[in-house]
């Protein structure tokens, strides 16, 4: 792919400037695939604010998606490289693009050794993400999905794929799996607090949107990650259509084994059976199409007194704006006496 750099020694600050305006508002030209999904591999985009704990629920989920029986392959897209981190006891895990950039130096073609691994059934490996500073965390997906294309991603044999994805950012890499019908159904993960539920409303607005363009990418549901019963984020699955597919409590024990990098998500702990309901709600859920909530729509769901939802906006002024460097200027508007 070539890129359109301007040349700033002949062309205007202003024209530079205006080409850039016109490619803010034009509207996407990517193709979106308009067949169905012919795979028998379900693939699942995960999405939900940082922090809420989709790392903990993918962890879980796919070491009991293993246990009974699936092949599951789990790759993380967050550039900050944590979402096998649960699966492993803490180890972090090579990325692709960091050993894609050490292999390239040193000449070598990177191997599937090199980046994935498995515990228990789960093959797992991270995307990664470039420096600090150093490039766009979204072209890093992209890079990624590349190497993972190279390594022959299109023949491998899993029952369920789970991508790990930010759901903060909404730049192109990010929003790949929607975009370019990556996935058949996406995830949204979120809780009792608006942040979190302000992500999946914008991860709704994104399905619905390539949805009007031909898209066949749906959300299968949201998982509610530390529940505590106040009920808004049951309430947003009601209101936007969509299925809730397991509510994880706020519970301390959860708190502390997942702080202590052990799996939940296994017979073998007292939470078994929630996260074998939980496997089985994403197997058989089908893609729909959300009808995402306005800004006031969402801040309905919470009282007012959590949110300040009945504050007035009260415009400012010019003198407001000036400040101590505000001068009263004569009018020249001529003004006429009534005859």
């Amino acid at each position: 792919m070539s890129l359109d750099v301007p040349n700033l020694r002949s062309d205007t600050l202003e024209d530079h400037h205006e080409r850039l305006r016109d490619e803010a508002a034009a509207e996407p030209t990517m193709e979106v695939p308009i067949a169905e999904p012919t795979k028998k591999t379900q693939i699942i985009a995960i999405y939900g604010k940082g922090g809420i704990g989709k790392s903990f629920t993918l962890a879980n989920l796919s070491h009991m998606m293993a246990e009974q029986g699936k092949r599951v392959l789990l790759i993380g897209c967050d550039p900050k490289s944590d979402t096998t981190s649960l699966l492993f006891g803490g180890k972090a895990c090579p990325t692709i693009i960091e050993t894609s950039t050490k292999k390239k130096l040193a000449g070598e073609e990177v191997k599937i050794g090199d980046v994935c691994f498995k515990r228990n059934g789960v093959f797992a490996m991270e995307l990664g993400g470039p420096e600090v500073g150093r490039g766009c965390g979204g072209r890093g997906i992209i890079h990624g999905f590349e190497l993972l294309e190279k390594l022959g991603f299109h023949d491998w044999d899993f029952d369920y794929v789970l991508l790990d994805f930010l759901g903060d950012v909404v730049c192109g890499g990010f929003g790949l799996p929607i975009a370019r019908d990556m996935a058949q159904k996406v995830i949204v993960v979120g809780s009792n607090d608006l942040q979190s539920l302000y992500v999946a409303n914008n991860v709704c607005s994104a399905v619905d949107y390539f949805r009007k363009m031909g898209g066949n990418v749906g959300v299968a549901g949201i998982v509610i990650n530390k529940d505590d019963g106040t009920g808004e984020a049951a309430a947003f699955a009601k209101a936007v259509d969509i299925p809730i597919l397991a509510s994880i409590p706020q519970d301390d024990d959860l708190r502390k084994k997942s702080a202590n990098y052990q799996i939940v998500g296994t017979d073998e702990t007292q939470w078994g059976s929630l996260f074998a309901e939980l496997a089985e709600n994403v197997g058989e859920a089908p893609p729909l199409r959300p009808t995402p909530l306005t800004q006031d729509g969402l801040l309905g769901l919470f009282s007012a007194s959590q949110t300040g939802a009945d504050f007035v906006l009260e415009p400012a002024t010019d003198v407001d704006m000036r400040g101590k460097n505000s001068v009263v200027k004569e009018s020249l508007e001529v003004v006429y006496d009534n005859v």
